[in-house]
């Protein structure tokens, strides 16, 4: 198969979601050309070590290249910690690229691992941000391993405050653990690069190769097989892909790479690693007058992309929903000899989130207040820019009706172990969104900038299409993303796929209805199918399109510390509901993640930098047993936007940890700074 041979019109690059419950996805893993070389990857044994001598496979010496950062969070960085595509002349993490092998079928190719011969010189590895602060630099050329320092705000003297709280707050790091783990197919033939790859973004992949490898633009083209989920970790560009690629022009073969899920838990970007020093100032009364942070980032072994991003952005968020008229927020990225950090679903909110909240329940206890109080004293019934950057809407209203919809002040009393949040959800709106409809033969065919992974993006076109263009649902297609089919997009990450995805839909719907009416002198969607027509549209978004949710959490704790989640309930402001059902699965969803990150997950290493959290079970995914029935119920308070959509995807994970560390803090008696929480815990 080459280029030729994918066209639009081939069934199996349309998104159907109900293949995947028949078993008729078409994923990576399932595509097989003729010829096909399998690519097993060579991983570093340590943490960090000097390369002595290196011979056998493909290696540094016969790509020299560098990464590029595209997608999520996307920073160039500095050149000195710019992550090389093979590890070149140190390796600093465990499982970092040394050297790739290819042979016929992947059994063949993992035997040819051994005719790779490296000589290593251990070194002693920076493993934690104390050490990143404290030990020299891990890449020689930088004077310490502060990747990106930020601050927020502006700083201002401590004021009189009769009460001043202080503490320490943690989220481990954790592995997105997708059902399917990462995979490229790359096939060059007649001088174009042809890529089918497991992706939030295409235009991510494409833009990552052509900078990589130093490539025409025009002479790359990447298509999305089924995604089977992401959360994250899809959205940028990997050393594997840049080798199978460049694999494949080299040997003018098709080269094809599946993960492992060994490999994913120590090669794959995890996401938190988060931790801040807070101060809080406040009132008797429970106002707070005024926040400070110190926020570390634990970047990982390399610097381009989301980590030196997160500096600024979870300093930003901070105050959270809150109207707080002095803050101020220090945020560093550290490196240390761990796999790079990246994007997990909510990136970066969750965390900030964490923070505000957790000291916002230890000023209730403080004041004797109820948190719910505490937290309403705090929002404002006006629009708020807080001192961080961050704009707000009036707040308070919306979590008045939230602590009713909640029904927290009848459960509260019925329960100990309660615990509840405010947040509000920033979306990655910027810079918009591209999208594509082609009509012919009575059909009308759609693509996206950014690519459905799992969430059923095709519904929401087929209803926003029928809505401005009369055209039923069974006639519209959404084809998988497709960079030959768009010429430029973004992708699906940061809670926007409806809103700015949307919103091109429905731009271009409404170009396409004036075609017909300058054709016909009047529109009728028998008038559109009947002709020809092919509109692109790359809309620019710069609003902001922030929202409101909060959460509540009820447990039972019990003597050897085991913890079971009662009640897990929601309450969030998503704009206009394009499908009540899907919004209502994925916030289901994204509350198992929360437990999950409260409970269960998190990636640990030991003093030399080996991960202990080897397996999926040892990372912690929680299991059916672990999940309550869930409790959802959502606001409808349209946005700007045509379609009046807002974001959703991530507030679950915003809100469900901060709710839950509560609820089981109120019924263990102990005041608990970090996730996961663990039976140990709560047994001291």
């Amino acid at each position: 198969m080459n280029m030729s041979t994918v066209r639009w019109e081939d069934s199996d690059l349309a998104y159907d979601s109900s293949n995947f419950v028949r078993g008729k996805g078409h994923f990576v893993d399932d595509i097989k050309l003729q010829g096909m070389l399998f690519m097993t990857v060579l991983r570093s044994p340590y943490a960090r070590a000097r390369i002595l001598s290196l011979k056998g496979g493909m290696n540094s010496q016969d790509l020299g290249a560098k990464m590029a950062s595209v997608g999520e969070g996307a920073d160039p960085g500095a050149g000195i910690s710019i992550e090389p595509v093979f590890a070149t002349g140190f390796v600093n993490y465990v499982g970092e690229p040394v050297a790739a092998v290819f042979a016929e079928d992947r059994y063949k190719s993992t035997d040819l691992l051994e005719s790779v011969e490296v000589d290593y010189e251990p070194l002693k590895p920076v493993v934690t941000m104390d050490d990143a602060l404290a030990f020299g630099p891990i890449h020689e050329g930088m004077k310490n391993n502060i990747l990106v320092e930020a601050t927020k705000g502006d700083d201002f003297s401590d004021p009189k405050s009769p009460i001043v709280l202080e503490d320490t707050l943690e989220n481990e790091r954790v592995s997105t653990n997708p059902i399917e783990p990462r995979g490229i197919v790359a096939s060059y033939a007649d001088g174009i690069l042809n890529v089918w790859i497991s992706t939030q973004s295409v235009h991510s992949i494409k833009e990552g190769l052509v900078e990589s490898l130093n490539l025409n633009p025009d002479n790359v083209r990447v298509m999305q097989a089924d995604t089977g989920g992401a959360f994250g970790s899809k959205g940028g560009l990997y050393p594997e892909y840049v080798m199978a690629s460049y694999a494949s022009m080299k040997y003018r073969k098709p080269v094809k790479w599946i993960e492992t899920r060994r490999e994913h838990l120590t090669s794959t970007n995890p996401g938190r690693g988060v931790r801040s020093r807070v101060k809080i100032f406040a009132e008797r009364s429970g106002k707070i007058t005024g926040m400070k942070g110190d926020v570390l980032i634990d970047a990982g072994a390399y610097g381009s992309g989301i980590a030196s991003f997160s500096a600024q952005f979870v300093a930003m968020m901070m105050t959270g929903p809150y109207s707080i008229e002095k803050a101020f927020v220090t945020g560093r990225s550290l490196l240390t000899n761990k796999v790079p950090q990246g994007p997990y679903r909510g990136a970066g909110r969750p965390e900030a989130s964490f923070f505000i909240e957790r000291m916002v329940d230890l000023l209730a206890d403080e004041v004797n207040k109820d948190p719910a109080d505490v937290r309403l004293l705090n929002t404002s019934d006006k629009p708020f820019n807080s001192p961080l950057g961050m704009k707000i809407d009036a707040a308070r209203p919306f979590f008045e009706s939230a602590i009713k919809e909640l029904e927290y002040r009848k459960e509260a009393k019925m329960t100990k172990g309660v615990g509840v949040s405010f947040f509000v959800l920033v979306p990655a709106v910027y810079p918009g969104e591209s999208a594509r409809i082609m009509v012919r033969d009575g059909r009308i065919r759609v693509w996206l900038g950014g690519n459905s992974h799992g969430q059923g993006h095709e519904d929401f076109v087929k209803k926003l299409v029928n809505e401005e263009l009369n055209v039923p649902g069974d006639l519209v297609t959404l084809y998988r993303g497709d960079t030959g089919m768009t010429k430029v997009g973004v992708g699906s990450w940061g809670s926007r796929s409806a809103i700015v995805a949307g919103a091109a839909v429905v731009s271009v719907c409404r170009k396409l209805k004036k075609d017909v009416e300058d054709d016909n002198g009047t529109y009728s969607y028998e008038l559109l199918l009947a002709g020809s027509y092919d509109e692109f549209i790359n809309e620019e978004k710069r609003m902001t399109l922030n929202s409101f949710g909060a959460n509540l959490a009820s447990v039972e704790v019990g003597k050897f510390g085991t913890v079971r989640v009662k009640k897990c309930l929601a309450y969030y402001d998503v704009g206009r509901a394009l499908n009540k059902e899907m919004v209502i699965g994925q916030i289901q969803g994204g509350m198992a993640q929360g437990i999950g990150q409260t409970l269960h997950e998190g990636l640990f290493y030991n003093e030399d930098g080996q991960l202990i959290t080897s397996s999926i079970s040892d990372a912690g995914v929680p299991l059916a047993e672990d999940l309550p029935n869930f409790g959802v119920k959502i606001a409808e308070n349209r946005s700007a936007l045509p379609h009046g959509a807002k974001g959703v995807g991530e507030s679950p994970t915003i809100g469900v940890p901060t709710a839950l560390i509560r609820a089981i803090e109120k019924a263990s008696g102990l005041r608990l700074r970090k996730t996961p929480v663990t039976a140990e815990d709560l047994m001291q």
